[in-house]
């Protein structure tokens, strides 16, 4: 009996370590909703600053809302996201990113 109890509450300890952990994630600004959300305002300064061209926003925001979609297919279950798919969505953030920058800092190259 007493084994049960102590068995119940490491499990507990853990569970709350592991939702604290990714709710400490979300508000440090780690997460991937966080870092949706900054690709899309470097997205904006990028435009307001004319570094990126209309054409070049139209494909970076349909990148990011490719993103966002497989994010949603992803919470469908109900679990949240697995580590798979956590990797999944950062590997296609890190596209994004990518692309940002490059359309940010194409006309560089020419000078």
């Amino acid at each position: 009996m007493k084994s049960t109890r102590i068995a119940g509450f490491v499990i507990g300890c853990a569970v709350l370590s592991f939702a604290g952990q990714a709710a400490a994630a979300t508000r440090q600004g780690r997460g991937v909703n966080a870092r949706e959300h900054r690709q899309a305002e470097r997205i904006h300064q990028g435009v307001k600053s004319g570094e990126i061209t209309p054409a070049e926003k139209d494909k970076l925001k349909a990148d990011e809302a490719g993103v966002r979609a497989e994010e949603r297919v992803y919470r469908q279950s109900g679990d949240g996201l697995n580590k798979r798919e956590r990797r999944d969505l950062e590997r296609d953030l890190n596209k994004t990113s990518r692309e940002i920058s490059r359309a940010k800092h194409n006309d560089k190259d020419t000078k």
